[in-house]
């Protein structure tokens, strides 16, 4: 029988998070170092204000961080917007609900990760100028960068550290900021919105008006949120006795679902940048084999959650495949914020957008109880109108122009 997720007594079925090992590299907190070259007046800081109200949590080493919940700047994901749209739309839409206060950039560029960790055209200079080119922009703003995407998270949390650790990098950097007008800006804390998910996760399940109880939902942690700079990663004794990272598994403990375990959680979703681009077969056939197949088989998943741009695409995107090898797993894929959006009552299309994802999640929704069937329909009509010349709905209003 597979086992279900428990808060306390957990067995483990693999592989749990080595806190020695990482605890015996003795990694310094770049944090403090990032203060002390503020002293000096080498780098400006992004601080929270009592504005963005700061949640403070513990990470995997005891260590503290603040995550800020409110006047934030989203940092969007272009797989995201691209592929599964409905994801940063579930999040802005949460925000509209709990009324606080965000900007939907505008001016904000890629992070450039993808042609690092595919072996690509960036190199460390160039990656680090993106990066403090939009944490200025999110500065000069006055708000708060929250990022979406896992890949963009993890290059940010290296990059801060490099910068703060090499000064040669921090000279290069600046000289190219100055010739655009910018300086060398550093958040305080780098921030993913599954953390902000997490801090939240009580309010947000106090939006739920469906009963998920029946529902089985296995976790894919993202390998770039919580494998890169493992230190920053918040961990909850509550949450796998505190073995492996809390965000995502714990919203969906606090939404009531069932949260099974399964062999291969540890594993990347197939992605992994430099073989999609280059062995697109391996990587599909590993997010089948190694994911979709040993959810269903080992914990009778009914969704698969998920917490990054490329896993979701991926894992959801991929399942054809094995229908040449007789496979009909047809496992739902969505991310955590999105499967959080449709039991607070998100439309199934005009929102969380499932109509993007190519693995059935229309059983899913049928044993939740949610009535895709006319949202279908009012979607379909929608979009004749929109044919006809109405303008279409907006999250939020837009600007005047």
């Amino acid at each position: 029988m597979p086992t279900e997720l428990k808060t306390t007594g957990w067995d483990f079925v693999t592989t749990k998070v080595d806190k020695r090992a990482i605890q015996h590299q003795n990694p310094e907190d770049p944090r403090e170092h990032l203060k002390e070259l503020e002293e000096k007046g080498e780098v400006t800081v992004i601080h929270m204000t009592e504005e963005n109200r700061p949640i403070t949590v513990e990470t995997l080493l005891g260590r503290s961080k603040r995550i800020p919940t409110n006047k934030l700047w989203h940092h969007k994901s272009c797989g995201q917007c691209g592929n599964i749209p409905g994801y940063p739309t579930s999040i802005m839409w949460f925000m509209n609900r709990l009324g606080l206060e965000y900007l939907d950039e505008t001016h904000q560029t890629s992070c450039t990760a993808w042609n690092y960790h595919g072996s690509g055209t960036s190199n460390l200079v160039a990656l680090a100028a993106v990066a403090v080119r939009n944490w200025h922009r999110a500065y000069e703003t006055g708000y708060y960068p929250l990022i979406h995407c896992g890949t963009s998270f993890g290059n940010y949390k290296e990059i801060r550290n490099l910068l703060v650790e090499h000064q040669e990098l921090r000279d290069e950097v600046r000289r190219i900021m100055n010739k655009v007008g910018r300086d060398l800006v550093i958040p305080e804390e780098i921030v993913h919105y599954s953390e902000w998910l997490h801090v939240l996760r009580k309010e947000v399940a106090a939006m739920k008006i469906y009963d998920v109880s029946h529902v089985v939902a296995t976790v894919h942690p993202a390998c770039h949120v919580w494998k890169m700079i493992p230190e920053d990663v918040i961990y909850d004794g509550s949450i796998y006795g505190g073995e492996r990272p809390a965000p995502t598994t714990a919203i969906l403990l606090e939404l009531g679902a069932q949260v099974r375990d399964y062999s291969t959680w540890y594993d990347c979703c197939g992605f992994g940048f430099r073989h999609i681009l280059t062995e697109r077969e391996f990587s599909r056939s590993f997010s089948l084999e190694r994911k979709i197949k040993v959810m269903v088989e080992e914990a009778q998943s009914d969704v698969a959650i998920t917490q990054d741009t490329g896993c979701t695409t991926t894992l959801d995107k991929n399942q054809w495949i094995g229908k040449a090898h007789g496979y009909d797993y047809e496992l739902p894929v969505m991310a955590d914020v999105q499967f959080a959006a449709l039991l607070a009552g998100a439309d199934p299309y005009k929102v969380a957008q499932l109509q993007w994802h190519t693995a059935g999640w229309e059983k899913l929704l049928d044993k939740i109880g949610i009535d895709w069937r006319t949202s279908k329909q009012q979607y379909e009509s929608y979009l004749e109108e929109l044919k006809a010349g109405k303008a279409p709905d907006q999250l939020y209003p837009l600007p005047m122009v």
